[in-house]
């Protein structure tokens, strides 16, 4: 059904609902990588297998993951009238004894992770509104179980569906209010979304935290003959993965936001640019895209106005710098991922020359709350320039590896709490943020507010992950492992960069194998400066605070092995 009218939304919001909370039993599996690693597919299979054995009538849906990744995989039992019941981890071998219990009214205890009330898992978080009035009641509870102490520290906004809509139906998107805030967009002057996003106070959440709104301002007045929008889904760094969970979760958030930014901006073509290490990811964001043109929120006359918007996915090669925006564009141009100087930047000229607005996933999944419940409303969570939320992957040394999101100036303390704290029998020795361009922080900063510029201060950035480290780690094996990562990483296109690099990696193994000495350490710090003045961009200029801050905080780890 093409949608030409924001009543045409609202009517398949409505028939879609029935879906979310049906006469029926509805068994939710989380198949989201994290899920599929521990068996879920598998498990899909054995429940509908048990079902028909069982003779149940149900119906088994994928969703994403809801941020409990350690717990994977998980179910939820949703049944009209009654408390929904999430599990986990289930085996597969358990699929009849889980059959049989929602058969019977009964529960697997042992398995129980929380429950919730009977329409709780229609909540979207911080619910959308439709243009034409408000979601109806049950979507505006919120989607977690307060009482679990998982949630009780955390605010879903942009994770506001992930784990609780199936993220292949874009009626089930829409159910919860998706759209609607594309729809309100089209109904204003495309400079009034744009000072909405300013006023939300809305900084990037690639790390560099530049505001938003001043970057889409700033595209929007620049001349040009075209302009583009482009989605930053190049995740390279190790072991995070937190853009890849967002897209196998909920894609529809993060089209809605490019289409609204396009519309802001006034771009008429749109690239989702993805990892091919992600590919469920890009199954996902092209079965999103290719639902959107069939539904009429993509192409010619978008919702029944003169806008007109088309978006592409782009498979990135999986390169670290092209998580850098002016790499990225130069990988969607076909060439080899590089920097370019900046000025001028993207805003300004970009993909092809063009004006373009580049925004990490975190980012536009964002839009679309910020438009529904304005930007007032979204710079009133978080602290005074830091507004909103952050989505964080929590790994390293930790008892329970997950994906949260909490609202910036909470401490980095309590986070880590979240995840269950540092693993048993570990003491924490350090933490890095924002992955190996982060550097490390020690133990006693971790009281530290998650904010850009508290992280700022101390050398450090807000990206994507928090990695927790025990006093096990000895921090020149932890620095050599990032410059090894980097080494492997860099374009080679600037030689402060590409040879900086390589004698810091060199001369890091050295001292790793015993034969270094305290002249290296001096060294390696008087190189930091020239590779970040030499570097045209951000990964050349933070490759040094992977060895000055282990330096600066851990020397004696490194002395450790100059003594043998």
């Amino acid at each position: 059904m093409k949608i030409k009218s924001t009543s045409d939304l609202k009517k398949i919001g409505d028939q879609a609902r029935s879906t979310l909370l049906p006469s029926e039993v509805r068994v939710q599996v989380g198949t989201a990588t994290c899920g599929l690693a521990k068996g879920a597919h598998q498990l899909k299979e054995a429940l509908e297998t048990e079902l028909q054995n069982q003779k149940l009538k149900a119906t088994v849906v994928e969703v994403g993951c809801n941020g409990m990744c350690h717990r994977e995989p998980i179910v939820d039992v949703i049944q009209k009238g009654k408390p929904k019941i999430t599990y986990g981890p289930v085996s597969p071998d358990q699929a009849a004894s889980l059959v049989k219990a929602i058969k019977g009214g009964t529960v697997l205890q042992e398995q129980v992770l929380f429950r919730t009330d009977e329409e709780e898992h229609l909540v979207t978080g911080e619910s959308l509104i439709y243009s034409t009035g408000e979601l109806p009641e049950p979507l505006k509870k919120m989607t977690e179980c307060r009482s679990h102490p998982f949630y009780q520290k955390q605010r879903k906004i942009t994770l506001r569906n992930a784990g609780r809509i199936d993220p292949a139906s874009i009626e089930e998107y829409i159910a919860c209010g998706g759209y609607s805030a594309l729809a309100k967009s089209l109904t204003m002057k495309p400079e009034k979304v744009v000072e909405e996003v300013v006023a939300s106070g809305l900084r990037g959440r690639g790390g560099a935290g530049f505001p938003t709104g001043a970057k889409w301002k700033a595209c929007r007045e620049a001349p040009g003959t075209a302009k583009y929008v482009v989605a930053n889904g190049s995740e390279g760094d190790p072991d995070i993965g937190m853009h890849r969970s967002m897209l196998e979760g909920d894609p529809h958030s993060v089209l809605e936001g490019m289409i609204i930014a396009a519309y802001a901006v006034g771009a008429s073509e749109g690239y989702a640019y993805i990892s091919n290490n992600y590919p469920l990811a890009l199954e996902r964001v092209r079965e999103a895209v290719r639902q959107a043109c069939d539904h009429g929120l993509l192409g010619d006359n978008i919702l029944g106005s003169s806008f007109c918007f088309s978006v592409h996915v782009d498979e990135g090669g999986g390169a670290y710098v092209c998580g850098e925006e002016t790499a990225l564009i130069t990988s969607l141009e076909g060439r080899c991922g590089e920097p370019r100087p900046r000025p001028p930047y993207p805003a300004q000229k970009g993909l092809w020359e063009q004006p373009t607005v580049v925004n990490n996933i975190e980012t536009l999944a964002t839009i679309p709350v910020i438009i529904a419940r304005g930007g007032s409303w979204f710079s009133e969570i978080g602290t005074r320039g830091n507004t909103g939320t952050k989505v964080i992957s929590l790994n390293g040394s930790i008892n329970n590896p997950c994906l949260v999101e909490v609202p910036l100036g909470i401490s980095v303390k309590e986070v880590i709490e979240i995840g269950g704290g540092i693993s048993t029998g570990k003491k924490l020795k350090a933490f890095c943020i924002g992955g190996p361009s982060g550097g490390v922080l020690p133990a006693q900063s971790v009281d530290l507010p998650l904010t850009y510029d508290d992280l700022g201060k101390k050398g450090s950035l807000l990206g994507s992950a928090i990695t927790v480290i025990d006093d096990d780690v000895n921090m020149a094996d932890l620095a050599q492992y990032f410059l090894t990562f980097f080494k492997e990483e860099t374009c080679g296109k600037c030689t402060t960069c590409r040879e900086g690099v390589k004698q810091m990696c060199e001369i890091v193994e050295e001292i790793c194998q015993g034969r270094g000495a305290l002249e290296d350490l001096v060294l390696l710090e008087r190189m930091a400066q020239p590779m970040i003045d030499g570097s045209l961009c951000a990964l050349g200029k933070t490759i040094p605070a992977a060895v000055t801050s282990t330096i600066s905080h851990f020397k004696n780890d490194y002395t450790r092995y100059m003594k043998g």
